[in-house]
């Protein structure tokens, strides 16, 4: 599994046989996961294009069209920040509902 696959499944707590959608939401299966800012020439290891904020699961059809298209790059990189603060807030409420359960035992 590539670098960039690992860390967005692993962010979204995907296992690899789940079936991830298309967050444009054009209700395709995701078969890519798109560099919103592209990756370039000698991004190394630790560049930030493997940063969960620049990857983004699309199918085929809306990944030709975010690389070929900057408007619906940019919209595409709204909707997942959007998706990435949704899954940022239910792990803080995960969270202090453990610490809370933790606590009454």
């Amino acid at each position: 599994m590539k670098k960039h696959t690992k860390v967005y499944m692993d962010f979204f707590d995907y296992c690899q046989d789940d079936k991830i959608l298309c967050e444009m939401e054009c209700g395709s299966v995701a078969t890519d996961i798109h560099h919103l800012e592209r990756r370039g020439m000698g991004a190394g290891k630790n560049s930030q294009r493997n940063h969960i904020e620049n990857l983004m699961a699309l199918c085929r059809d809306c990944h030709i069209k975010a690389e070929s298209d900057g408007m619906f790059n940019m919209f595409a990189r709204i909707k997942h920040l959007e998706n990435v603060c949704h899954q940022i807030w239910a792990l803080i409420e995960y969270e202090k509902r453990f610490k809370k359960n933790a606590n009454r035992n």
